[in-house]
């Protein structure tokens, strides 16, 4: 039988999702360890996004297939005894034997989130990429409508990137305040190695004066990745959610895609 699963990690002691051959701290190695004590045969897994080292996620969405029979709940609960508490499993569903976790995806949300005061604060520590410079979120939201329909990315790739084509989708892409944290939001049919954090670093740098409004349609249209300022750390980037096709009935992400430390800021004191 196939089975779907929602996951939530937070990925700062891991080399991202992905099993590799030289580490085990991945975060599919424990997940598929946990789940191949709980079935007592190996179990591989297929994810929907393979977030990269020291990226969270708020709602991975993952399938395997169980060649033995376990209540929905063994999956959940049981796997989670055997996690480390970096690592949960959220939900567990039967699926039909068509869902894939990646190719019956339409599209991935992901947001980023920047700790932006003067003065770092400890609690947001691997959690937010930390940018002493006051932000205009307002131009920074502006600037980034420009990224939104069709385009070739190229200029926002990483260099090691696989991918055959640059071409994505961005169905939208928001930058919001709240109190000292600016994130930004883009959800995307799918994303280049490093796509999301080298778009960051282009609106950041408007935001703070570094660069004039519109270079970020510039940086677009050149296609080079050499005009692309540094790319921003993993620690403010989350998988928000992934989207499927409705007759799937996976339950909704925003059931668990409230991230607890953005409003870090105490109630005014009156």
């Amino acid at each position: 039988m196939r089975i779907a699963l929602g996951v939530t990690y937070v990925g700062s002691a891991y080399h991202g999702w992905q099993r590799q051959k030289h580490t085990l701290a991945t975060v599919q190695n424990a997940v598929e360890t946990s789940l191949s004590d709980i079935a007592a045969t190996p179990i591989h897994t297929v994810c929907a996004g393979r977030t990269d080292a020291g990226v969270h996620a708020c709602y991975q969405v993952i399938h395997f297939d169980s060649p033995v029979s376990r209540p929905m709940n063994a999956w959940v609960q049981g796997v989670n005894s055997r996690l480390p508490a970096d690592i949960s499993v959220l939900w567990s569903v039967r699926i039909a034997d068509d869902f894939h976790a990646r190719f019956s995806a339409t599209c991935r949300h992901y947001r980023y989130v920047i700790d932006n005061r003067p003065v770092r604060c400890a609690l947001s520590y691997q959690r937010a990429y930390h940018h002493r410079k006051q932000l205009n979120e307002q131009l920074m939201s502006a600037e980034a409508q420009a990224l939104v329909g069709e385009h070739d990315f190229s200029s926002f790739r990483a260099a090691a990137c696989q991918s055959h084509s640059a071409h994505r989708h961005i169905f939208s892409i928001n930058v919001c305040r709240d109190n000292n944290f600016v994130c930004v939001d883009i959800c995307a049919n799918a994303f280049l190695l490093h796509m999301v954090r080298n778009i960051v670093a282009v609106l950041v740098a408007v935001g703070d004066g570094r660069r004039p409004s519109g270079d970020t349609m510039r940086t677009l249209l050149r296609r080079d990745r050499r005009y692309t300022p540094a790319t921003l750390s993993t620690h403010g980037l989350y998988l928000m959610a992934v989207d499927y096709p409705a007759y799937y009935q996976l339950p909704p992400a925003n059931q668990y895609t409230h991230v607890p430390f953005i409003a870090l800021d105490p109630p005014s004191i009156k």
